[in-house]
């Protein structure tokens, strides 16, 4: 998994912080690492009060300096910048990404507003997400080192997003590191849209509904790590009820983990993906790494 990962850079020390990821990664994994960065259309001298790259010769020498500095000597590196100057950089990486590198994993910071300053959460995490093909490690600056001791991978209790199962279990094997299930089951005030309408015409069958399902994502859950288990990975697992990020956020920190894990889906397109899913809510309020795993 993960053999080949793309870095975005724009030059600066808050995008910076993807690098360390990268390097652990790369070095855990075995995994080769490009470097890009991509021009922008009348780039600012300045990005968050540093010296901008402003054309492929800087950013050519910019990415040179960086490879020897961020990794080992055993990991491969290469480097490219995207010359010809774009006006949508999250456009040009996502091209990239599918047509040309075709990573397994794409390592990006989030910092800043607009264009390459954008990484990430925004446009170019959005257009990566919306099309269903690469999952995407999001790191904020300033966090602590980074490091894979302790995974929380939130799961359906339907089972509808096991898929993401499968890299929490290689980077568990890869970096002998715990791993946490959760399940987040509604409560009867956290209910929205139909459902919350529904349940005000039948309380105590909503309630029971809910009940009945916190009993089955424990079972869900407690199969899970009883294979986790057989392959050697400790594991543990927690059912939580309320809102999907406020749960999810509150396991985290009370496990402590490293790295949260999630699987994304794309239903009735990209406005819809981005306003109903929980990552971004979730990136929002915490400086733990998220990995996105999109759903096929």
């Amino acid at each position: 998994m993960f053999e080949n990962i793309l870095v975005p850079l724009d030059g600066s020390k808050l995008s910076e912080a993807a690098l360390e990821a990268a390097a652990v990664l790369a070095g855990g994994l075995g995994s080769s690492v490009t470097l890009l960065h991509v021009v922008e259309e009348d780039p600012p001298a300045e990005v968050h009060k540093e010296r901008h790259l402003r054309n492929a010769d800087e950013a050519n020498a910019y990415l040179r300096d960086a490879a020897p500095r961020a990794f080992s000597a055993s990991t491969a590196v290469k480097t490219h910048v995207h010359e010809s100057p774009v006006e949508n950089v999250a456009r040009s990486i996502v091209a990239h990404a599918t047509a040309e590198f075709q990573p397994d994993l794409i390592v990006a910071s989030t910092h800043g507003r607009g264009g390459m300053r954008d990484l990430l959460f925004g446009s170019i995490a959005q257009q990566i997400v919306a099309q269903g093909t690469t999952p995407l490690l999001l790191v904020k600056p300033n966090s602590p080192a980074f490091r894979i001791g302790k995974i929380l991978l939130p799961l359906d209790p339907d089972s509808v997003h096991d898929e993401s199962l499968p890299s929490g279990e290689a980077l568990a094997l890869a970096f002998k590191a715990e791993l946490h299930l959760v399940s987040i089951i509604p409560t009867y005030a956290t209910l929205t849209g139909e459902q919350a309408a529904a349940s005000s015409l039948m309380p105590a069958t909503t309630q029971a509904v809910l009940d009945l399902d916190d009993e089955r994502a424990s079972g869900h859950l407690k199969e899970h790590v009883e294979s986790l288990t057989r392959l050697g990975i400790t594991s543990a697992f927690t059912v939580a009820r309320g809102d999907p990020a406020t749960a999810i956020l509150k396991t985290a920190d009370e496990a402590k983990v490293d790295l949260i894990i999630l699987s994304t889906h794309r239903k009735a397109g990209l406005g819809a993906f981005w306003s109903r899913s929980v990552a971004p809510k979730i990136a929002q309020r915490t400086r733990i790494p998220l990995l996105l795993i999109p759903l096929q």
